[in-house]
């Protein structure tokens, strides 16, 4: 299976160069496979770069777990993240996706100096 790398679904949410998008439609329409890391960094641009609110970065993470032509690493995992996310988005994406990391991996407590995401059941503060 094919892998994405961030500018390519940034393209296929944003929408915002029709070449682009074509062209990433195409890449994945046989399917494709994408990384927690390239998830993140995805996010992180749609916030930092496309000025998304939380509802829209959630929004985001939904459709991408429900696309038919994008799988994506450990979906699980990525949907308890989202679930924390929804619960408590002050906390940022990444941090709830890397407490479910932990979690899975069972590698918790996942230590933090972060008072929010200490917060969570599986997160200790130091």
């Amino acid at each position: 299976m094919r892998a994405v790398d961030t500018n390519l679904l940034v393209r296929l949410i944003v929408r915002d160069d029709p070449k682009q998008v074509a062209a990433a439609e195409a890449f994945v329409a046989g399917g494709a496979w994408v990384s927690h890391l390239v998830l993140a960094e995805t996010i992180w641009v749609l916030d930092a770069v496309h000025e998304r609110s939380a509802a829209q970065l959630a929004a985001a993470i939904e459709m991408l777990l429900n696309h038919e032509q994008l799988s994506i690493q450990d979906a699980e995992v990525v949907a308890q993240a989202l679930a924390q996310f929804r619960a408590r988005p002050a906390l940022g994406f990444s941090d709830c996706l890397v407490l479910e990391i932990a979690r899975k991996a069972g590698h918790v407590p996942l230590g933090t100096f972060d008072r929010r995401l200490a917060k969570l059941e599986g997160a200790q503060r130091l």
